[in-house]
């Protein structure tokens, strides 16, 4: 992200000097004023939406780690021997929580980790699950924690992750997160642009900033620099963001679909209706209560036959409802990821169907990793660590940005003035074979982002209101 501002004498851009009538330096040079005008209000004016989701997502990236010191009670136990049946600690959380509906089961992956039985419960809020974390030694219950989502988010990255969603005003809220997501990628770019375009001494000084400039042009230095570094990343935040954004998001699912990049799901209904109970429900101590009410050969068989198919390590275990089989998922999204998953019949242990993640479709591939890279999941540490980099350089962006606005005040006519954006008409400036393929893509990208386009029509009626009456006060 980048706020710049209009050129001043000592600081020469591309196409300064006499560049020739055609080119791309004499295009540049028209289009400068215009990306400059743009990229200046968007910066001024959507700049504190991306403050906020920085600071968010800066506290959410580091909510991983301190998530493991403040529920480390729940989350480990100590290591004592061999581990109990999984249907013995789902019984055991169950008999703790009689009112709660077992639907999930994450076993123990590691030595040392309590095993998360995840409940259905009316003490937890509509969306989410009560996680029950049993000693797999044991079978004691170690405690319980409202849990949400694939990750497992648990009440700190539960908190933070609403906040950095939608500032937990619900669907209100969403509007806030999709529009700065919407804009970040545009004026990252045109941050991008402008400060490639500009001529320099050195090469160096377009990669690392100058440390004998002063003022504002030292400002300049730090901010086109770091953002340079930065805009890669920016930029696929904001893509991935916008995947489970409201209306983006509608546009970006339904176009992956057409592109048959839809992400694939194993298969794990039942053929034929459930049968009635023959006196072998729960056996194994796996049952399903309220779910799937036939024969259960148990949720240790299901895990065994999934780790025939060579599904093992840390998998989540769906439990059978009324209809389906068992779902065992492998939930290793570090790279490289083991996402394969089988359903199984919870009748005999038959692999009902299975899919590796080696067959999902290219485009579902990278939505999934993208997806998990912008929660913090993909790399585990190093991920969460290049997050909260990229969310701390962003914030120094936008402060950056508003310095340089702030210095180039015109202090001498007013003592609580602001720096003024590029003069209006810049478009004029821009060559007709260019501005109508502009235009109309601007146009397009503005239907398929709807909160881009809203707000830039926003942005135009409010400068041209500014326009005229600017007008009339001079003719006045």
């Amino acid at each position: 992200m980048a706020i710049d501002d209009p050129v001043k004498p000592d600081e020469p851009t591309a196409g300064a000097g006499s560049p020739s009538p055609t080119g791309p330096a004499s295009t540049w040079s028209a289009l400068r004023p215009l990306v400059l005008r743009v990229h200046f209000y968007a910066g001024i004016l959507i700049a504190p939406l991306l403050l906020v989701a920085a600071a968010s997502g800066l506290l959410y990236a580091l909510s991983f780690q301190a998530e493991k010191v403040l529920y480390s009670h729940e989350l480990t136990t100590d290591v004592g021997g061999r581990t109990l049946p999984l249907g013995t600690q789902v019984a055991a959380a169950r008999e703790a929580h009689p009112q709660g509906t077992v639907t999930a089961v994450w076993p123990s992956s590691e030595d040392g980790a309590t095993t998360r039985v995840l409940m259905s419960s009316p003490d937890v809020e509509e969306g989410k699950s009560l996680a029950v974390f049993v000693d797999p030694y044991t079978g004691k219950v170690r405690g319980e924690l409202p849990s949400y989502g694939s990750s497992g988010a648990l009440p700190l990255r539960i908190w933070l992750d609403e906040l950095h969603r939608d500032l937990h005003l619900g669907d209100l809220g969403r509007n806030y997160s999709e529009l700065a997501a919407s804009w970040l990628w545009a004026v990252a770019l045109g941050g991008l642009l402008l400060w490639i375009g500009r001529k320099r001494a050195s090469k160096r000084a377009l990669l690392v900033p100058e440390r004998t400039a002063k003022g504002r042009r030292r400002t300049l230095s730090w901010h086109g620099s770091v953002g340079l570094w930065a805009v890669t990343g920016l930029v696929l935040l904001s893509a991935t963001g916008l995947t489970w954004s409201k209306y983006a998001g509608e546009n970006i699912g339904a176009v992956q679909d057409q592109l048959g990049g839809a992400t694939p799901g194993v298969s794990a209904t039942l053929d034929g209706a459930a049968g009635a109970g023959d006196g072998h429900e729960g056996h194994g101590g796996g049952g399903h209560e309220g779910g799937h009410q036939g024969p259960d050969v148990g949720i240790d068989k299901a895990v065994e036959a999934a780790a025939a198919k060579g599904v093992e390590g840390r998998i989540s275990v769906i439990l059978p409802a009324d209809g389906s089989g068992y779902v065992v998922k492998e939930t290793d999204t570090q790279f490289p990821v083991h996402l394969d998953s089988v359903a199984i019949d919870p009748a005999d242990g038959r692999v009902m169907d299975e899919l590796r993640f080696a067959d999902y479709p290219l485009l579902a591939k990278l939505t999934r990793i993208g997806i998990d890279a912008h929660m913090g999941v993909f790399l585990g540490l190093v991920n969460q660590l290049a997050l909260a980099v990229l969310m701390v350089a962003l914030i120094l962006l936008i402060v950056w940005g508003y310095r340089m606005w702030w210095l180039r005040r015109p202090t001498k006519e007013r003592a609580l003035s602001v720096g003024r954006p590029m003069p209006r008409g810049a478009w004029r400036k821009v060559p007709l074979p260019v501005l109508l393929p502009l235009a109309a893509a601007t146009a397009v990208v503005g239907w398929f982002v709807p909160m881009l386009g809203i707000s830039l029509l926003v942005f135009l009626a409010v400068d041209i209101a500014l326009g005229l009456a600017a007008r009339t006060r001079a003719k006045a």
